[in-house]
């Protein structure tokens, strides 16, 4: 048995059919008043206003996600460094995203209220790709002009604090290529404790925002003992099911997606251009896990009321508050 076989995520995907993932932070702390007009993100507000971070993964929470996400997606040692912080704070930082990201969960799930027809939520600490760190859209491409080697020196530190810190698994999310995937398998190894899912950002419906092969992903991933699932996030949602399709070609394991909206981001203005996918979240999500999908999401430009959507669908007793009223109807074609 591997170490993936027996972790924490396979232990809940032996108890639910979908797992559902959180939506997208950013978003979130925005409509708060939160500035992310900064290469730091959403880290930014880690440093200025943690209080915010706090609220939004307990409405997450209170939607419904088995699994939240932490802040630290463009926190790295790297880049708070040059906000002038000494390395030690700059370590307390990312270190922080992950007890912040507890402690709500923590405290949400002491209230008994909360937990009818539900296991205690994950925490699944977020492991951004180079691009993010740049903050120049290149999580949309992967052409950084480094190699695996660079790559791995880059990751290391940020996932060795994240580890130390205590999440039930890692997100390593919005993986633009496979040479970027593979210096993150590397780093993992390192912590041969840990699991993580894998998750790529995609150019169309074959094809990683590389331009290689989704089923080269997934066959790289196939069979590893700490990788929990691979997937898609950041990703158009009319894309998601054929890449799924793709990946189940070369891999059994169990597969997830978090797309965005459907909308682009404009990596020159760093804003997000177009419209949101006008149907439903929840109706898409139906052929998410039509095409195999075991854990489902939404990434930037989504939000609580689309995750409780999620739930509603998913769950035989629906979102908290629904829950608390009572079962919704049963899922069509379910085991």
């Amino acid at each position: 048995m591997t170490l993936a076989s027996r972790g924490p995520l396979a232990a809940r995907l032996r108890e639910q059919e979908v797992v559902v993932l959180d939506g997208a932070l950013a978003t979130e702390l925005e409509r708060r008043g939160a500035d992310l007009a900064d290469p730091l993100g959403s880290a930014r507000v880690l440093l200025e206003a943690p209080e915010l971070v706090a609220a939004v993964h307990r409405d997450y929470l209170e939607a419904g996600a088995d699994v939240i996400t932490t802040a630290s997606y463009q926190a790295t040692v790297q880049g708070l460094m040059l906000r002038r912080l000494s390395r030690p704070d700059a370590e307390g930082v990312i270190s922080s995203a992950v007890r912040l990201a507890r402690d709500e969960r923590d405290a949400f799930w002491a209230d008994e209220g909360v937990r009818v027809g539900r296991s205690r939520p994950l925490v699944a600490a977020s492991v951004g790709p180079y691009g993010a760190y740049l903050a120049d859209g290149s999580e949309y491409h992967g052409d950084y002009g480094i190699g695996e080697g660079p790559l791995a020196v880059f990751h290391a530190p940020r996932m060795a604090l994240l580890v130390a810190a205590g999440p039930d698994l890692l997100a390593c999310e919005t993986i633009p290529s496979l040479a970027e995937a593979r210096a993150l398998l590397v780093v993992l190894e390192r912590h041969p404790g840990m699991t993580a899912w894998f998750s790529f950002s995609a150019r169309d419906g074959t094809r990683l925002s590389s331009g290689e092969p989704m089923r080269d992903a997934a066959a790289l991933l196939d069979g590893h003992p700490q990788v929990a699932a691979i997937g898609v996030n950041c990703t158009a949602p009319r894309h998601v099911p054929s890449l799924l399709r793709e990946a189940r070609s070369a891999t059994s394991l169990p597969l997830v997606a978090y797309p965005n909206s459907g909308e682009r981001y404009d990596a020159a203005s760093h804003g997000w251009r177009g419209d949101r996918d006008g149907r439903g979240f929840a109706a898409q999500a139906r052929e998410w896990v039509e095409a195999g999908a075991r854990l489902v999401g939404g990434c930037c430009r989504t939000t609580p009321t689309d995750i409780a959507a999620l739930r509603d669908w998913t769950s035989p007793l629906g979102s908290v508050e629904q829950g608390r009223r009572g079962p919704s109807p049963p899922v069509p074609g379910w085991r």
